[in-house]
């Protein structure tokens, strides 16, 4: 037989218990006492003793059911007793079915959370007090002490084992010509380009000897050297003045022609078969080049190295851009209604989805749980939660019990 292990709470049920018990009882004690002292007396005193009669009859009744409910009473095995004991079972999956059809119906979910407003309330606790500083500490600690526990044999191997063949197998070359077409859009190739341009001028105004070393072997050898350098000095300063107004000038034709030809690479990776092919095919050969998992393990674990440093230092400016970031998300959620009613709506589909898909799985707690009681310590606990309130049956069923017989007297007495 197992062993009820009360918390302090249910210490404080048992006490709340133990005095109603007392009350009830007290109530019954005293209406004996009022039969027995006006038992076969007249007059006002009969009334009395008819009240006191069926408010102990309401009394012993009530006190025989609710009883009955964790135990036989008086300890004999009276039909129809001990009912949570000897029906648990029954009971827990009557109260599972209870919770799931009338608690956990998508319906009735949805309808909470959208009169819940969760978003709201969710940016206005977010906003306040340190909350934000609370959410970047435990992040960063959860984050710093999961971090090093990833070794690089891990990520090695799920790199090479799933990411690269999953990528190998995938067609992206309309991802990447739709990604291509959004960059030249906003225009966002501009600053790389200008990047390329500058070192490609610094490189070639550093950089004329060599220079004379591509162009020198291609002039006629009967050129004088003292012509061949006029030529390349030529070259040079044309190569650098081409260079030079091309970084200079936005609306400059080889700036233009750059985003043509990007704009229709973006075109052909999205609808040519044959540039989809190529790229498909080079994507392969760059994806299974033998040292592309090991450079990336490299990269990820430079990265790691230098997000657990920012993330340990608590001043530092990765923790201060993340409570900013948090704060500036819970004043967005407090004023900005379409945020709000976006969230909203996707947490009500996300928790009606755990509802549908989970939900048989989440009541059955409840089953399995009482199923592992035994009859005793199933009646206990139970009555511990509710036996307080079904004393106020004993008491109210003395005090109708007693209003009844009054009555019924009286009237015996008119007719």
């Amino acid at each position: 037989m197992a062993t009820v292990v009360l918390s302090s709470a249910d210490l404080v049920r048992r006490r709340g218990l133990r005095q109603m018990r007392a009350v009830a009882l007290g109530l019954l004690v005293l209406a004996a006492i009022v039969y027995v002292l006006t038992l076969h007396r007249e007059g006002g005193l009969g009334y009395l003793n008819a009240a006191a009669e069926a408010a102990m009859i309401g009394a012993l009744a009530d006190w025989f059911a609710v009883t009955a409910l964790f135990r036989h009473p008086l300890g004999l095995p009276i039909p129809h007793t001990a009912i949570v004991p000897t029906r648990k079972d029954a009971l827990a999956e009557s109260l599972e079915q209870f919770v799931t059809e009338n608690f956990l119906a998508e319906s009735v979910i949805a309808e909470k959370m959208a009169s819940a407003q969760v978003s709201r309330r969710a940016g206005e606790w977010l906003a306040a007090g340190n909350h934000a500083e609370r959410i970047v500490t435990e992040g960063a600690r959860t984050v710093g002490a999961a971090l090093p526990k990833l070794g690089d044999a891990e990520v090695a191997a799920f790199i090479g084992g799933s990411l690269l063949p999953r990528f190998a197998d995938e067609p992206l070359s309309p991802i990447a010509g739709h990604l291509l077409e959004s960059v030249v859009e906003d225009g966002a190739h501009h600053a790389l380009f200008d990047l390329v341009m500058v070192e490609a001028y610094d490189w070639l105004l550093n950089n004329r000897d060599t220079l004379a070393e591509v162009v020198g072997p291609r002039a006629p050898r009967w050129s004088p050297r003292w012509v061949d350098s006029i030529v390349i000095d030529r070259v040079h300063r044309e190569a650098l003045t081409w260079l030079r107004d091309v970084r200079d000038k936005p609306g400059h034709p080889a700036r233009q022609a750059v985003d043509r030809l990007l704009t229709q690479l973006a075109v052909d990776l999205q609808n040519d078969p044959e540039m989809m092919q190529r790229f498909e095919v080079f994507k392969k050969r760059m994806l299974g080049h033998p040292d592309l998992a090991g450079n990336l393990t490299a990269v990820w674990d430079a990265f790691r190295t230098a997000l657990i440093e920012a993330i340990a230092d608590p001043e530092g400016p990765l923790r201060d851009r993340a409570v900013q970031e948090i704060k500036a998300l819970g004043e967005r959620l407090q004023h900005d209604e379409d945020l709000r009613g976006r969230i909203d709506v996707r947490a009500a589909e996300a928790v009606g989805y755990v509802v549908r898909t989970y939900g048989a799985e989440i009541v059955s707690v409840i089953s399995d749980t009482i199923e592992r009681w035994d009859g005793r310590e199933a009646a206990e606990r139970i009555e511990l939660h509710v036996g307080r309130d079904l004393q106020f049956i004993r008491i109210n069923g003395t005090v109708v019990g007693g209003l009844a017989g009054l009555i019924i007297h009286a009237v015996s007495q008119l007719l």
